[in-house]
């Protein structure tokens, strides 16, 4: 095998295209996409951000939700990802994006994307916004037998080599039993 370096690089596949919405003090709807967040524990997200008019938002109110980009919503979300809150004041709208208040933190949940992770902010230090994700909620439309059905949501990845979106795939195993074979 012949490999090529490309140095030191944010390269990882996938990275989640997260859609952060966030209420200034006087309850306007800000959000933004960020691609570099995870999972860090079993209620907690971490999401490297520099300063933006959302980081301010959720350092005065505390919450923010994390919201799952989708093949439906492209458009909308790469655009809150290149207009900045600071310059464009009525970007939520621009988006065509509606709120719609979380009933656990007050923040907006995004109408048009499906599923978001309603968190407080535990601390955001050196970049590092971390969260409590307070609840998880998904329309009932990307929902199969009580569970978040992935082809329904569609959920998008960044493409951080190709400054691309992409489609998640069909599925190829089954977590926690297809290594048992080799046990």
């Amino acid at each position: 095998m012949s490999r090529i370096n490309f140095g030191a690089k944010p390269l990882m596949f996938p990275q989640p295209v997260l859609i952060i919405a966030t209420y200034d003090e006087n309850g306007v709807p800000n959000a933004m996409n960020a691609a570099w967040g995870i999972t860090t524990d079993f209620h907690e997200i971490s999401i490297s951000l520099s300063e933006h008019k959302t980081t301010d938002n959720f350092l005065k109110t505390g919450a923010f939700t994390v919201s799952m980009a989708t093949e439906d919503q492209v458009r909308a979300c790469d655009y809150v990802g290149i207009a900045s809150g600071r310059q464009v004041p009525d970007k939520f709208a621009k988006a065509g994006f509606h709120a719609t208040k979380s009933a656990f933190v007050n923040a907006p949940l995004i109408d048009e994307l499906p599923m978001a992770l309603e968190c407080t902010v535990k601390s955001f230090n050196d970049g590092i916004l971390v969260g409590e994700i307070v609840n998880v909620s998904a329309d009932e439309s990307v929902c199969t037998n009580g569970a978040v059905d992935p082809k329904k949501l569609k959920p998008i990845t960044f493409d951080p080599c190709n400054n691309a979106y992409l489609a998640l795939g069909e599925k190829v195993g089954n977590a926690f039993q297809d290594g048992a074979a080799l046990k």
